[in-house]
């Protein structure tokens, strides 16, 4: 299997928001956002593993501005980290004004995908290759992530073990 680089897989998504995407104050709802996030996370973890790849996780999400009705969602996603089978990808999503051509930042959030076979049981991933300062950087980060949640989930097993009787 042939490694990748971050740009094989990269992707940008551009969506426009419509009425039924916000509340009746023109607030486009979190959701309606998540799924763009989830969709966008999910095309580049297709493209890297040239095959089905599922949600596995998602981290913290904070949204930082609102995204309005008539507003472009842009969302900018590409692969951090694989593993054996997962593959972590980051996903910046941002919000233009297009009559005064105003960007903001609206949220980043870090999605954790899993290859799947034909059987639906984890398949490897290509590896990836890193080539700008911010890809290594990005790829590093995403490895103390890695961990964080690794740890979490052996902690969350001990503490299931103790708790039964």
């Amino acid at each position: 299997m042939q490694s990748k680089h971050v740009s094989d897989s990269s992707v940008v998504m551009a969506v426009v928001m419509q009425p039924a995407d916000a509340n009746p104050a023109g607030n486009v709802h979190g959701g309606i956002i998540m799924n763009n996030i989830d969709s966008a996370a999910g095309v580049v973890a297709l493209r890297h593993a040239a095959g089905n790849a599922v949600t596995a996780s998602i981290d913290r999400l904070d949204f930082h501005n609102p995204v309005y009705v008539g507003e472009l969602l842009f969302l900018k996603a590409c692969i951090n980290l694989v593993g054996k089978s997962s593959m972590e990808i980051g996903v910046r999503v941002e919000a233009e004004n297009p009559q005064k051509g105003q960007v903001r930042h609206v949220a980043s959030a870090y999605l954790t995908f899993v290859a799947l076979d034909r059987d639906k049981r984890p398949a490897p991933v290509p590896g990836l290759i890193l080539g700008t300062d911010e890809e290594h950087r990005r790829n590093s980060e995403a490895m103390s992530r890695r961990a964080m949640r690794l740890a979490e989930k052996e902690q969350e097993k001990r503490s299931r073990r103790q708790s039964k009787p």
